[in-house]
């Protein structure tokens, strides 16, 4: 079974499919955008707060971690849009959108920083350091479990590779 054959459905002609993953690929990406917009919103509001700046070293460098991965996660989501304006109408969706896909995946490997870092920012207020360090870990092992680990399990354990 070829590669397009295998994420097709019957009576779909390349096109079609290759429309119907970037639709697909653009739903997922506007819940991503959405929240991680706020989340780096909030961020920066943070550093302007007179609680904040007197924090000590430590919180300012899990913060400052925090922030510039939700920075960078917003970018990731977004960029598939820009690409997508500048190769628009030269016919290369189907070299779009693997692209654009690891753009995404990308944008969520940075998301778990982010939240996890916001976690850990709101934990060591409210708990021991490390209480809230541990807490923060088993938080990020939580995501990579269920956001890579179990999707990739699935992918391997698919026969001939069939699912989407």
């Amino acid at each position: 079974m070829t590669e397009n054959a295998r994420y097709s459905r019957p009576g779909e002609d390349a096109g079609e499919r290759l429309d119907r993953q970037w639709g697909e690929l653009l739903q997922e990406l506007r819940l991503a955008q959405t929240g991680t917009q706020i989340l780096f919103a909030f961020l920066l509001s943070i550093a302007f707060q007179s609680a904040f700046q007197s924090a000590d070293a430590f919180t300012h460098h899990v913060y400052a971690v925090t922030l510039i991965a939700s920075a960078l996660a917003v970018g990731l989501f977004l960029a598939p849009v820009s690409f997508h304006r500048i190769v628009y109408r030269h016919k290369l969706r189907d070299r779009m959108l693997p692209i654009a896909s690891r753009m995404a995946i990308a944008g969520l490997a940075f998301l778990v920083v982010a939240l996890t870092g916001g976690v850990l920012l709101a934990t060591d207020v409210v708990m021991s350091r490390p209480v809230a360090i541990a807490l923060t870990s088993i938080v990020f092992v939580w995501f990579v479990i269920f956001w890579y680990a179990i999707p990739e399990w699935v992918r391997r354990t698919m026969p001939n590779g069939t699912g989407e």
